[in-house]
């Protein structure tokens, strides 16, 4: 399945509209927008074209459906380092980490269904930034970090035609 993201023509930075199918359905993006030049920290969401390769549930909250998309239960335990001179950058981490992460056991819904997108994973490269999910928007639609985000009711809808061939493509 292909994924395609825009950032909506009119409105914010961070408005976008997701397309699969011959659906279109409101997202999130980055505050900063998408971009072609992505860096640690920029706020924006890269351009380009990346598979999904797998997922993050938490399963306390039991929204995750089924899907053809490997997935991990989020735990207390769970972290993804965003320091970019550590050898686990932008991968998981166990927590306690002694280094900058993100918590994957949010207090908000966010990352409740959390799919990590092939950016930067392989290759790696140092301040290209970390952690670009496809996860859950705010209740007020606000802005990502640099993630693809949608609200939860279509996020159950799409998980069961998602698999490891889909694509998510995010144009400039």
């Amino acid at each position: 399945m292909l994924l395609d993201v825009r950032r909506k023509p009119t409105g914010s930075l961070h408005t976008g509209i997701l397309s699969y199918d011959d659906k279109s359905i409101p997202c999130s993006l980055g505050r900063s927008g998408i971009t072609t030049l992505k860096r640690e920290g920029d706020g924006a969401t890269p351009f380009g074209e990346f598979r999904l390769l797998y997922g993050y549930f938490r399963p306390d909250r039991g929204l995750l459906a089924k899907t053809q998309l490997p997935f991990l239960p989020i735990t207390e335990a769970s972290g993804w380092c965003d320091e970019a001179n550590h050898p686990n950058y932008n991968a998981f981490v166990t927590l306690p980490f002694p280094k900058s992460h993100e918590k994957m056991m949010r207090d908000d819904r966010l990352y409740d269904v959390c799919i990590v997108l092939d950016y930067n994973i392989f290759p790696k490269a140092r301040n290209m930034g970390s952690a670009i999910f496809f996860h859950l928007t705010r209740p007020d639609r606000g802005p990502t970090e640099g993630c693809v985000a949608i609200d939860p009711n279509h996020m159950a809808r799409l998980l069961p035609f998602l698999s490891t061939a889909s694509v998510m493509r995010i144009h400039a």
